[in-house]
């Protein structure tokens, strides 16, 4: 072997790749259920998207983003996350001109040069939704309950779902100049990054876990919302109490992107450790605006589907792993091509057929069958074979029976209806 994959990045196998479709489909049932369609957008795009959409102080734009040159000498960068594309998607095919609410949500893989650890990879995959178009409480509450009925239906119970507002262009510079004015006496205390932040982008102050420490008595975010901000974020709460949905305020929950306005929130699944946080999100009412589109209010989250996978690992939640065939052919003599025959039409029919090796014997050929974990086998007999008859075997009850050669398709597609609709599923 020449290398393993790169640091950072994971194989899915098989074996795994089941359970991934699982929580796809958990997904993506959800998300339709709240009348969202699917957005697919490319895996990377013009550099100077992220720059202005994510915001050129984060630590995603200026440690972690993969950027290359093409041969055009264009600027390009793999996707660290995926509002910034969707909102240019909305943007570019102009879809605030049709009037109404867009809503969104997307499964992909993003790109991100940070740490490895449990949970958290270079190379990563996140399912998001996102709103554009409507600036009510009620979809901020309406996206925090979507993440929620993901997470539960994905078995996880033990939830924290963290709640702050981070404020708009109105009200944040008031909070901009007394966290200056409370840290400018602690200022050689703090990391590097965070003096750094302390000119350019004050509020990630409150963001930072090294500088924690130093936090203690800081001005509370939610003291300095302007009546619009406070209004709407009371909005909020009241819905998310009609729905009967705990919640914690947090005001240090920043978020690490500087597009939020008003709402920020995160859900928690303690269990996890350190690395807790399974969805996150908020609004961003000034980001279609910094893109290049008409004045838009929106609001969205992200989910990701590895800490999803490693949450629902640790608790025993995740399915069975199916086997790779529900029907097993084997064949005696010279009827390896007839059941060859019959093998197509049952992989053409969506039955997962598998067919044993020609030539070998009846015992070698049920052992395969068997190892294969196949429920029903086919044996295609020669004495059979003359009155147009193959045996139908249940490896699980050991009973059999001969059916019609003509008549196998509709007679598994009958057995193995409840089976096929629950592979579709996953």
């Amino acid at each position: 072997m020449l290398t393993g994959a790169p640091r950072g990045t994971k194989d899915l196998m098989p074996e795994e790749s089941g359970s991934w479709r699982y929580i796809e489909g958990i997904m993506k049932r959800v998300a339709a259920a709240y009348g969202y369609g699917e957005l697919r957008t490319p895996v990377f795009e013009h550099t100077e998207l992220f720059q202005r959409g994510i915001g050129d102080t984060t630590d995603v734009v200026e440690k972690e983003m993969y950027t290359f040159e093409d041969r055009g000498k264009r600027s390009l960068t793999l996707r660290p996350e995926n509002t910034a594309s969707a909102v240019r998607a909305y943007v570019e095919h102009k879809v605030y001109g049709q009037g109404g609410t867009a809503r969104y949500y997307y499964i992909g893989p993003m790109f991100r040069y940070d740490r490895p650890q449990a949970g958290r990879y270079r190379e990563f995959h996140q399912f998001g939704c996102e709103v554009l178009g409507s600036g009510g409480p009620e979809v901020d509450a309406e996206l925090i309950l979507l993440a929620l009925q993901i997470l539960r239906e994905a078995g996880l119970k033990e939830l924290t779902l963290k709640l702050n507002s981070v404020g708009c262009p109105k009200c944040r510079p008031i909070l901009r100049q007394k966290l200056k004015d409370f840290y400018a006496p602690k200022l050689e205390l703090l990391c590097e990054d965070c003096r750094n932040r302390y000119e350019r982008n004050p509020l990630r102050l409150l963001d930072c876990k090294t500088c924690a420490p130093h936090r203690e008595g800081a001005p509370n975010i939610l003291d300095c919302l302007c009546p619009e901000c406070r209004r709407h974020f009371d909005g909020v709460q009241e819905l998310l109490r009609a729905a009967a949905v705990d919640f914690v305020l947090d005001p240090t929950l920043v978020r690490g992107l500087d597009y939020y306005t008003k709402t920020a929130f995160e859900i928690q699944y303690p269990p996890l450790g350190a690395q807790s946080a399974v969805a996150g999100g908020g609004r961003y009412d000034g980001l279609v605006e910094e893109i290049g589109g008409p004045a838009t209010l929106g609001s969205g989250f992200a989910m990701g589907i590895e800490r999803l996978y490693l949450a629902m690992e640790n608790q025993g939640l995740l399915p069975q792993v199916r086997p790779v065939y529900q029907v097993y052919a084997a064949a005696q003599g010279d009827q390896f091509g007839p059941a060859f025959k019959t093998v197509t039409k049952l992989r053409a029919a969506h039955i997962k057929t598998g067919l044993a090796e020609a030539g070998r014997s009846m015992k070698a050929q049920l052992k395969a069958a068997n190892k294969a974990g196949a429920r029903l086998v086919l044996i295609f007999g020669e004495e059979e074979a003359q009155r147009g008859q193959v045996v139908l075997k249940d490896m699980v009850t050991g009973s059999q029976r001969e059916i019609a050669v003509s008549t196998v398709t509709n007679t598994l597609q009958s057995i193995l209806q409840t089976e096929v609709e629950q592979d579709e599923q996953c």
